[in-house]
């Protein structure tokens, strides 16, 4: 599973070998050849943007909204699909006719290979810091190894976000006499086995690609910490998935299978299908991301709600769309003047049309008595405590895999908590060491 199947336009930083480009194996950082300007310069400039159809509907009105703020600036907009995309971008920066502005869906080699501008003086003359939670540009930051995120400078800049939390059946829940969202694991557990003891499925689950992990990562984060969590997520040196929170996670996932909690079909059932049979009302429960908001909405309309999984701090998995300057670029004032509008309110309007959490929270208008009221209220819990953590799924090249096999041989009985920290720690130590 590549989880950017299961969510068209959210992108996740993936450690990925991308096409070979001219410098690789290059550890420098790339550094910006002279001083940075902000805003845009007076005479006519024409940028070139590079993306994909999944991000295309917010940055094409995005442009739209800065070329009429900035008439002197012309964006030229092209996307590919996402593989062809994902293979070709790195031949692209590398060429005589490399864009301004990409879309950044993985690390990759990029930085390596020095094809995508260190954004750290821009971040420090437009004041990013201030306007993003760390936790947010963190995961676009890459240490001068090129691989280790989370740390060092600055290579993209966030357009919108992706959160995953809990969905549940209002209705459903109130027939239980769940009149609020649990806020502890303890509570959790309790609403789920009184679902269960009503007949009912406690927790919606399609789980043949590996969407089970989501429930671990969940767990163990609540409990560790979004910082301890974000530490492993982004391949830091001497981090572990062998910690109390993610223990927790993996008994429970365990002990929920065993006890019912989870659909008996649920390893051989695909994620989509999984929203198909909750927003049918099959499910008190469904942990998913906001990707799926309007397909729930729409089928349980006042009956869908939302919110974060429960812990002491609010914490979501979630990432953004982001975008890189070339190092090519011979307007690179200009195209960071782009990326800083990204944040702006009319910019976060656009994303959030698109089903975006956007950077803005404030342009975020949702309709009333709507999931999207509830989703909108998890993310800025999630903004004021910092505690946005990336997949765990893409830690690295391979780990989505190995948590797919790992959850459904877990769901199935077939392997323990010491066997699953395990195996996913040393299949996490063949990339980070």
């Amino acid at each position: 599973m590549k989880i950017r199947n299961v969510l068209a336009g959210a992108v996740f930083v993936v450690l990925t070998a991308a096409a070979c480009a001219p410098g690789a194996g290059n550890d420098t950082a790339v550094e910006p050849s002279g001083p940075v300007r902000t805003g845009v310069p007076d005479e006519k400039v024409t940028l070139s943007l590079v993306s994909t159809p999944e991000s295309g509907a917010a940055v094409k009105a995005i442009i739209k909204a800065f070329e009429a703020e900035h008439p002197q600036v012309r964006i030229k907009y092209q996307d590919t699909n996402y593989d062809d995309y994902n293979k070709s971008l790195n031949l692209a920066l590398a060429s005589d006719q490399a864009p301004d502005i990409a879309l950044l869906n993985s690390v990759g080699t990029t930085v390596k290979d020095k094809l995508v501008r260190d954004l750290s003086p821009y971040a420090k003359a437009y004041g990013w810091e201030k306007s993003y939670p760390s936790s947010q540009l963190d995961q676009w930051r890459v240490a001068p190894d090129g691989t280790t995120l989370g740390e060092g400078d600055l290579y993209a800049a966030p357009a919108g976000f992706s959160l995953v939390g809990v969905y549940y059946n209002k209705a459903k829940a109130a027939e239980l006499g769940i009149t609020e969202p649990p806020s502890t694991l303890a509570g959790f557990e309790a609403a789920l086995d009184k679902a269960k003891k009503a007949g009912e499925v406690p927790l919606q689950l399609g789980n043949s690609l590996g969407h089970a992990s989501l429930t671990v990562q969940l767990i163990g984060q609540s409990k560790d910490g979004a910082d301890t969590a974000a530490k492993w997520t982004f391949g830091r040196k001497g981090s572990t998935f062998d910690t109390p929170g993610n223990r927790t996670g993996v008994d429970k996932l365990a002990q929920w299978a065993k006890k019912g909690y989870l659909p008996g079909s649920a390893n051989g059932t695909e994620l989509q299908e999984a929203v198909d049979k909750f927003a049918k009302g099959e499910g008190v429960f469904f942990v998913d991301g906001n990707w799926d908001a309007a397909k729930i909405g729409d089928r349980l309309g006042k009956d869908a709600g939302f919110f974060g999984f429960p812990g002491d701090k609010a914490t979501a998995i979630g990432t953004s769309v982001a975008y890189a300057v070339s190092a090519r670029s011979k307007h690179p004032d200009a195209a960071a003047a782009f990326l800083d509008f990204l944040h702006s309110a009319q910019a976060s309007a656009e994303q959030f049309k698109a089903g975006f959490m956007p950077a803005d929270i404030t342009a975020a208008e949702p309709e009333g008595g709507t999931v999207m009221t509830d989703i909108v209220a998890a993310w800025t819990k999630v903004n004021d405590d910092n505690g946005l953590v990336g997949f765990n799924n893409n830690a690295t090249a391979t780990m989505n895999d190995k948590l797919t096999a790992a959850t459904q041989e877990l769901i199935a009985g077939r392997t323990d908590t010491d066997a699953f920290v395990k195996a996913i720690q040393d299949e996490w130590a063949a990339t980070h060491g």
